[in-house]
């Protein structure tokens, strides 16, 4: 009972600390650089850390570790870096937008099969 309530206020506190840097992101931004596709990735790839937290904690007290897709983790972290370097690549806006969105789709494809691991695995230990 005690390392499941340790395992939990590790949890909780690590959940707190990404959800304080998400809203530091939306209070120090304007509201027009929401319409940038950077402010769409940024925001993605802080949910993308927060599962990630979520695996390694997790992983740390099972003896079964979930894996995470590393190839679409690394496809979107790709997808992001070509859409920050949009202007020095000299890309048009549309492809610029295009890969911001496909950063978007890799991480939140990534995190749903993480927590559908998750609740597989939770499913299972009943």
């Amino acid at each position: 009972m005690a390392t499941t309530t340790k395992s939990r206020r590790w949890t909780v506190i690590g959940s707190g600390l990404l959800c304080g840097v998400l809203a530091l992101v939306v209070i120090f931004t304007k509201p027009a650089a929401f319409h940038s596709p950077l402010a769409v990735v940024v925001v993605a790839a802080i949910g993308l850390a927060a599962v990630l937290l979520q695996v390694r904690l997790r992983n740390r007290e099972v003896g079964q570790p979930i894996r995470t897709p590393v190839w679409l983790n690394v496809l979107g972290i790709a997808f992001a870096i070509a859409a920050l370097l949009g202007d020095v690549l000299r890309l048009s806006r549309d492809m610029t937008e295009s890969l911001a969105l496909g950063a978007v789709g890799a991480f939140a494809i990534s995190s749903a099969l993480v927590l559908h691991a998750f609740r597989k695995d939770r499913i299972g230990s009943r």
